[in-house]
């Protein structure tokens, strides 16, 4: 700058003019702006006319401006390939905002971009990755024309099966898992004739098997195809969880298994191959092959935290999370898979108005020690794993703080767990004073919103945390079980989960709950929910204590209405009072309600088939009592009715009232259910309405396993 002054001297216009350029810099400017864009130069003035070429260029820039404004870097529309992620470690020298600005949000791609694409005989398409060839850098997910293909696998639907397993234990160690052991998988011999021609010395076939909740990723080591034996190894088979007799599984990653549009294949010499989907051709496909794990690092420390980052109104996308050597073990939630961004000793860094995409991972995770932060507006879709993690899943002594007041607000977060099926939408582990509000959460494979991480009554970091006004449905898609689409674990006082509309829960097997007071749930208050169109049942409490239930409109789903289980008669294990619950053909209540010390009171129920009996379950579980209405009123629930709530049209998703006489008899206080989900323009709020051919995929799930219950799923959802 000293070089450009004394030239500037020779005339008043040149004086002038850096006059003007240093005014953008200067702390009595109004708004001090680094401006970058993808048709900048290096070494710029990096004004609106002079832009810089990169973001992390901009941040350099950004640390030599004196002064206590808050700095803005403006990014131009236009696609960014990150090489390493844009990264914090101590607070900027000024509160920052890095936000998009033009017509489109500008695209910081953690991938490269594939091409040079050729047509094969077979109608393939092929090319060479130099990343591959020249530095041995691989990848495990494809995006074509901003859709994820799929990593070659067989079958190309569904799953096989496995029918005997067994395990050779190496090593157990102290521990309750054996730190290293041999598996020894059988399954019919006939699905694995694609390995037949497979060399074992240049492969890396991996397999993706489903558990009750969570999944494992493994490589196979080897098959004996004739036999119908696959061998895999790493961390013995969690008793909870092994790989058993009816496990579920596919085959990924070798060229035998590309056989249908939209899968790929990439072979250890830098070959990849990809099958077009109809439509796709060669000279009009952009594709992207990720390369980073993170995005975005902020990482401050315990004594020094990152303060006053916002990151706005910008495109996320193209970050892995690459399989171990060993695999990836099962783990609920998917809580060891990181993030595209990564939070750990943050303060009063927001993300707003941002697009996080194509990850093989979760999107965001605020994990260590973050407080104050805000995730609003932001559309997070097509992920790995899941939407959003608060907090360690590591519990560490009472000294040392947890992560805390976090809002998550009017997001929009679909279509995840396409690599870790058991990815959670918002998962909130070791944290508390958090509220997740007002989102839209569909299109998940597994829970939507998981609160707490301590099983049983052991002391719990988790509480005071808030869930509201949220607008959950289509989770599940029949893949896990023993799910809800809000689920909470341990004690958790002061949480309280309210005013959320949920439908369409549908789990593999047992458990498409839509609130879920799970392993210890305690001082949980759920009121003003509407749940309905579930699997199992609108609400199921596993154990607990002093839960409260309260003001509930519980309805349609296939199985029961709600459900309690596990035995307690020390402690009061909820307070069920004022709901409705609402039965098209189902039972409407299910489990130990009459031995367990529930506080029941001012229920409605109501049956369309007019039935006035409830089957109770009793110790043992085995033997249920089917029981009178007037009886149970007498011995558990206190002036509550059988009664038509005069629901306006529950068929079609619509339980706002034509008459409040039966409501007012219970006391209940209708809750407006039109004002969950997102806010803000027209625009926005369209984003969050799912496909009608997403809605229709859905139900024809459930209509295959449940043909005798599919009408319950032809309902118009708002």
């Amino acid at each position: 700058m000293l070089l450009i002054l004394i030239f500037s001297m020779k005339t008043s216009k040149y004086l002038l003019t850096l006059a003007f350029l240093l005014a953008a810099y200067d702390t009595s400017a109004q708004t001090q702006a680094i401006y970058v864009s993808p048709k900048g130069e290096a070494g710029a003035l990096g004004d609106e006319s002079h832009p810089l070429q990169s973001i992390d260029e901009a941040l350099i820039r950004s640390e030599q401006i004196s002064g206590k404004d808050t700095l803005y870097i403006k990014v131009a529309s236009g696609n960014y390939y990150l090489d390493k992620p844009l990264t914090w470690t101590k607070s900027p020298t000024h509160p920052l905002v890095i936000e998009g600005y033009g017509q489109e949000k500008p695209l910081l791609s953690g991938g490269i971009a594939i091409s040079n694409w050729e047509e094969t005989p077979q109608g393939w398409w092929r090319c060479t990755v130099p990343e591959v060839v020249h530095y041995g850098i691989t990848f495990e997910q494809l995006y074509v024309n901003g859709k994820r293909a799929t990593r070659a696998r067989t079958p190309d639907t569904k799953w096989f099966f496995i029918t005997q397993s067994s395990e050779n234990v190496a090593y157990r160690g102290s521990g309750r898992v054996p730190v290293y052991a041999t598996q020894k998988l059988e399954t019919a011999p006939g699905t694995l004739q694609s390995l037949k021609k497979i060399n074992w010395e240049d492969t890396n076939i991996s397999a993706l098997f489903y558990h009750k909740w969570d999944n494992t990723r493994k490589r196979i080591d080897y098959a004996q195809v004739d036999s119908g034996f696959l061998f895999i190894h790493g961390t013995g088979m969690k008793p909870w969880n092994k790989i058993t007799k009816g496990s579920r599984y596919i085959l990924e990653n070798y060229k035998e298994a590309l056989t249908a549009p939209g899968e790929w294949y990439l072979d250890n010499n830098g070959q990849l191959f990809y099958i077009p989907r109809p439509g796709e051709t060669i000279a009009t496909a952009t594709c992207h092959a990720p390369m980073l794990r993170h995005l975005v690092e902020i990482n401050g420390s315990r004594q020094d935290k990152v303060k006053g980052i916002t990151l706005r109104n910008l495109s996320f996308a193209h970050a892995t999370h690459p399989m171990p050597i060993r695999g990836n073990e099962p783990k609920q939630a998917a809580a060891d898979i990181d993030a595209a961004i990564m939070m750990n000793y943050a303060t009063d860094c927001h993300i707003e108005n941002c697009e996080i995409q194509h990850t093989g991972n979760y999107a965001i995770w605020l994990k260590d020690d973050c407080s104050d932060c805000i995730i609003r507006h932001n559309y997070i879709h097509d992920l790995g794993a899941g939407g959003i993690k608060i907090g360690s899943t590591i519990q560490h002594a009472d000294t040392l703080p947890y992560t805390h007041d976090i809002l998550v607000e009017n997001n929009i977060i679909s279509h995840t767990g396409m690599v870790y099926p058991c990815g959670v939408g918002v998962a909130i582990f070791h944290a508390h004073d958090n509220k997740v509000m007002h989102n839209d959460l569909f299109d998940l494979r597994y829970s939507a919103i998981s609160v707490g991480w301590v099983w049983g009554y052991a002391p719990s970091p988790a509480h005071h945390n808030e869930v509201g006004y949220n607008n959950i449905h289509h989770v599940g898609w029949g893949e896990l079980s023993d799910m809800g689409a809000i689920y909470t674990l341990g004690i958790s006082p002061g949480t309280r989960i309210h005013n959320n509309v949920i439908h369409d829960v549908y789990a593999y097997d047992y458990g498409g709950w839509g609130l879920y007071t799970d392993e210890g749930s305690s001082h949980i208050t759920m009121d003003n929910n509407l749940v309905y169109a579930c699997k199992s049942g609108s609400f199921h409490q596993h154990y607990g204590k002093h839960n409260l239930i309260k003001n509930n409109i519980f309805a349609s789903s296939i199985f029961y209405q709600a459900r309690l289980t596990k035995y307690s008669d020390e402690e009061t294990p909820l307070s069920f009072e004022n709901n409705i619950l609402y039965a098209d053909h189902a039972a409407l209540l299910s489990g130990l309600w009459a031995e367990c010390n529930v506080k029941m009171s001012r229920n409605c129920y109501w049956s369309t088939q007019k039935i006035d009996t409830f089957k109770i379950q009793k110790k043992p579980r085995t033997v249920y009592e089917t029981i009178p209405m007037k009886k149970w009123t007498k011995m558990k629930d206190k002036h509550s009715i059988i009664a038509n709530p005069y629901f306006k049209s529950p068929e079609t998703g619509d339980f706002s009232f034509t008459s409040m006489r039966t409501a007012r008899r219970i006391r209940f206080k209708p809750f407006d259910t039109t004002v969950v989900g997102v806010y803000g323009d027209k625009l926005w709020q369209a984003k969050a309405i799912m496909s009608p051919e997403k809605r229709e995929a859905f139900r024809q799930i459930v209509v295959q396993k449940e043909k005798t219950h599919s009408a319950y799923f032809d309902h118009v959802i708002h």
